[in-house]
């Protein structure tokens, strides 16, 4: 079983109109809307004890799914250091829509992660870059979104991202919306797609990706984050 955790900020969901639109949070009707076989499904929010990620949750999470948005800052510096450590030793990690400013995807791309954007509810339609790649498994090569938040280019993450999907809006912009990246010994996947007033989780292909990302995140091994003194040389040593 892949042990996946979803965690969500949980503050938008406590007010009009996210309230009616996501009524048990988006965490939820992500889960519910998934493929969940072979998948152990857990819920952490910003609000629970340890901000919902003990060491005991950390250590027994194979996924994480990270959505935030109204309240980036108060994340512990602490537990975003513990996230990346795990990322590191082989934690895979779904970062979605506005976590790009979160501190978690800051630490593990060293970069500033901004970007441009615009709020009206324009036409998203998203374009599979890399057909081969196992998060597009039964995608169309191209989907629309009725009405989504515009992200725009230039993005600041790192240049060694993998671009998987390819977005482009009503308004003009274009932006990388899918990027994968490997972390140490782990998989981190951003898909941008998400704003919290619109239905963007109710649909099917975007269900179908982060189900994708997840079994393509999921860690075959874990390999600690140490220097590691080898008692006995391999050859003979001269």
């Amino acid at each position: 079983m892949i042990r996946l955790c979803i965690w969500n900020e949980f503050r938008h969901e406590l007010r009009e109109p996210v309230k009616s639109l996501y009524p048990e949070g988006i965490h939820r009707a992500i889960a519910d809307g998934i493929d969940c076989e072979g998948i152990d499904i857990r819920f952490a929010t910003l609000d629970d004890p340890e901000q919902g990620l003990s060491d005991e949750i950390l250590n027994n999470t194979d996924v994480l799914i990270w959505w935030a948005h109204l309240a980036h800052r108060e994340v512990a510096d602490s537990l975003a250091a513990k996230i990346r450590d795990r990322v590191l030793a082989g934690m895979g990690l779904i970062v979605l829509h506005s976590g790009h400013m979160s501190k978690i995807f800051q630490a593990v791309m060293g970069t500033s992660c901004t970007l441009r954007w615009r709020q009206i509810g324009e036409k998203e339609r998203l374009w599979t870059v890399d057909p081969s790649h196992p998060i597009v498994k039964g995608v169309p090569e191209t989907f629309t979104l009725e009405h989504e938040e515009m992200y725009g280019e230039p993005f600041g993450i790192p240049d060694d991202g993998k671009i998987v999907f390819m977005s482009w809006f009503a308004g003009g912009d274009v932006f990388r919306s899918g990027v994968t990246f490997q972390r140490g010994a782990g998989k981190v996947f951003y898909f941008a797609p998400g704003h919290e007033t619109f239905p963007t989780y109710y649909d099917r292909n975007v269900l179908k990706v982060i189900s994708n990302a997840v079994r393509w995140a999921a860690p075959a091994e874990y390999f600690p984050i140490e220097c590691r003194k080898w008692a006995e040389p391999e050859e003979k040593v001269q």
